[in-house]
């Protein structure tokens, strides 16, 4: 489990369920090895255009959890088919949050079935995201050996692997990239247990899987840089492209109002914190940085997500006496709305890879302080040009930027233009341009 999430983005399975109104189909298909069901397809429409013979990218991630890596991968999913090119997302988990946002547009493929059918049993007992995806890597290279997509995208770290495995295995000749959706080597003193010992591993296994890609596509320069070190490959075989963040839809949902007393007139001025509860997140410096601030102004934090640490968390909230200034109010599907309205956004992430909520508090008008971490935050702020970067997990220097911002914000506008940068078109564009460049052919 720690190889796989380790080089991902660590995003868990945080037990939601699928979301009304699906109907899935079974396609059942035998070979000399397996007797399982090779995937399932959603029932949901596809654009009348569509050739059903021809799929033009299969996208390949675990799940539809409420990360920022998999609400990316939708984002991309909808833009190639706003090209006009036929896209599969093909899934280990189709439950989440985002199943709701799931584009009518692009067909959902869930992976089901393995090597064998004692390893199935062992799959569907186990709810470990790690795990699951490497019992699907048999299940992905039947997929590519009966779809035969015309390109496969590896849309995020923590699939990197299997996707090289399951391509090889399937013996097709159907050309992989991988997109580095996350820093690789992240902060490996946080991790729980072992991380030297898979930090060590990582780089083993990546500077021998790794070069097996047709193309490798990076979130920032810092994950293309540290990629290129951990692998051996030349910085010109790795294509960085900022994630296509700002959409239409994001500034509709902004305006959107919200139900909250804290927003109301004459409040104290709220900080907002959003991302899933988990180690690379951080969240305790900045319940820390935020008591300090507390302890010199009223104020008030509101941190927006789910995960394995709320509870870790909370218990901290109550030893520094915070209970009633602070408020984790669970997972909501439009962050935005908030960040329109808090007075300052707070990233106080251990490592990234291009963190998307902070973009996202920029196109929402909405001041920013973030941690100097690997890798996203220097890019995105320029250097501290468009919001401060403080050391990571020092809740002091976090405390004084976040008084220095409350007492001077910045100019909205000003904020909203350089979050344009991160636009959707830019971004298809590039990626459209490798895609297209290891398929040898359009994709359309």
């Amino acid at each position: 489990q720690a190889l796989f999430t380790a080089f991902g983005n660590g995003d868990g399975n945080a037990g939601y369920t699928q979301s009304p109104g699906w109907r899935m189909t079974v396609l059942q298909q035998r070979d000399e090895n397996a007797s399982a069901a090779v995937f399932e397809t959603t029932s949901r429409s596809r654009p009348s255009s569509r050739n059903p013979a021809v799929t033009s990218v299969a996208m390949f991630i675990y799940g539809l959890s409420g990360g920022g890596a998999q609400r990316r991968c939708l984002t991309l999913a909808s833009g190639f088919a706003d090209r006009g090119l036929n896209v599969d997302l093909v899934v280990v988990n189709p439950e989440g949050p985002l199943a709701a946002e799931f584009p009518d547009t692009v067909r959902l493929v869930t992976l089901d079935g393995t090597a064998g059918t004692v390893l199935t049993r062992m799959q569907r007992r186990v709810n470990v995201r790690g795990l699951q995806t490497l019992m699907s890597t048999w299940s992905l290279a039947r997929y590519l050996r009966r779809v035969r997509p015309r390109v496969l995208l590896s849309a995020a770290s923590h699939v990197n692997l299997v996707s090289v495995w399951a391509r090889r295995f399937a013996g097709v000749p159907v050309p992989l990239v991988l997109r580095a959706s996350n820093h690789p080597s992240g902060n490996p003193e946080l991790w729980p247990r072992g991380g030297d010992t898979i930090r060590r591993t990582l780089r083993w296994m990546a500077g021998r899987v790794y070069p097996w890609a047709d193309g490798v596509i990076a979130v920032s320069q810092g994950v293309a840089d540290e990629v290129a070190r951990l692998t051996g490959l030349p910085p010109a075989a790795i294509t960085t492209i900022y994630n296509p963040v700002v959409t239409p839809d994001l500034v509709r949902k902004a305006a959107e109002l919200i139900d909250h007393p804290w927003f109301g007139p004459g409040e104290p001025p709220v900080l907002l914190g959003a991302g899933t509860l988990k180690i690379q997140k951080d969240f305790s410096t900045l319940i820390r940085a935020f008591a300090r601030v507390r302890a010199q102004r009223p104020a008030r934090l509101i941190i927006l997500g789910e995960g394995s640490q709320r509870q870790r968390l909370q218990s901290l909230i109550h030893s520094l006496g915070l209970d009633g200034d602070v408020d984790m109010p669970g997972f909501e599907a439009n962050p935005y709305a908030w960040m329109a309205r808090a007075d300052l956004f707070v990233l106080s992430s251990a490592w990234e890879g291009l963190p998307g909520a902070l973009i996202e508090a920029l196109a929402c008008g909405c001041p920013v302080v973030s941690t100097d971490c690997p890798s996203g935050p220097a890019e995105i702020l320029q250097g501290g040009v468009y919001g401060p970067l403080v050391p990571v997990g020092d809740d002091q220097l976090m405390a004084d930027a976040i008084m220095s911002v409350l007492d001077q914000p910045p100019d909205p506008c000003r904020q909203r233009a350089r979050a344009a940068f991160f636009s959707l078109d830019s971004a298809i564009d590039r990626y459209l341009e490798v895609l297209e460049r290891v398929a040898g052919t359009t994709l359309k």
